[in-house]
């Protein structure tokens, strides 16, 4: 799995066993890991600087960050609900 996989199951060790199984199914899923994994990370960045717009942006990646939560969790819940299961043949 890819560093925001990892980041993710890091994130939220309670769920790390259904997070590598999204992962591995669903490309948008491991996407979306990825952008929560860079979005934390840009978020820092900014955190550092003393830009005039530091602020702003702190504020619009917390935002995404806040959003990408949501979905990442959702989709665990969808699959806690009905859990996956291997496609028939």
């Amino acid at each position: 799995m890819g560093n925001g996989v990892e980041f993710v199951k890091s994130s939220y060790k309670e769920h790390a066993k259904v997070i590598e199984e999204l992962a591995a199914r669903e490309e948008g899923f491991r996407d979306m890991c990825d952008d929560f994994l860079t979005a934390h990370d840009e978020k820092l960045q900014w955190e550092r600087l003393s830009a005039p717009e530091r602020d702003e942006r702190i504020g619009e990646y917390q935002e995404l960050i806040d959003n990408l939560r949501t979905e990442i969790l959702q989709a665990v819940n969808r699959v806690a609900v009905s859990p996956l299961k291997p496609p028939w043949r």
